[in-house]
């Protein structure tokens, strides 16, 4: 039986599956983009969620997820030097997340941990993130969807073809 932090690690894998396979059908220049002036653009979405991750996932079960040396407000500004450099920040909060998912336990799921000096369950806390990175994957998809333009290649189900899909999972199942 799977336990309930592996069916997270799963979510938040195919959360982050997602968002790069989004980011790499647009340019560096693109990443930079914002749709209107009070949107962010991708690149600052990633810094903002990497912060996030980092921040939260540090001492995940010790401390509170918001750490006081956290600059949220700096998140919002793109300082990037580079794609490369961007995706550095991006695979080191992931990393952090992963590395203290694998540290938990369904035993620890009823742990109490605090962010922003709320008090939530472990299963609370993941499930705020899940919610919160979710949502910003949605954002990086839309951004470069809307700018990918015609090249645009499916990242999930095509319309109209639903029913083959769910033709072919099944398949997989029998």
């Amino acid at each position: 039986m799977i336990s309930l932090i592996e069916e997270s690690a799963i979510a938040f894998r195919e959360q982050k599956r997602l968002a790069e396979s989004a980011m790499i059908q647009i340019t560096d220049e693109q990443l930079r983009t914002a749709l209107d002036p009070n949107t962010n653009s991708i690149a600052v979405i990633i810094k903002h969620m990497a912060g996030n991750m980092v921040s939260r996932w540090t001492d995940f079960l010790t401390t509170d997820g918001d750490k006081p040396d956290r600059n949220r407000d700096g998140e919002f500004i793109d300082t990037f030097a580079s794609r490369d450099e961007m995706m550095a920040v991006w695979e080191s909060g992931w990393a952090r997340l992963f590395s203290t998912l694998k540290t938990l336990s369904d035993g620890d799921l009823f742990k109490h941990v605090t962010i922003r000096g709320e008090p939530l369950t472990v299963a609370g806390a993941i499930n705020r993130q899940l919610t919160h990175y979710g949502y910003h994957v949605g954002q990086i998809i839309l951004i470069a969807r809307v700018l990918a333009k015609d090249q645009w290649q499916v990242i999930t189900i095509p319309r109209g073809e639903s029913e083959t899909y769910n033709q072919r999972v099944r398949q997989r199942k029998t």
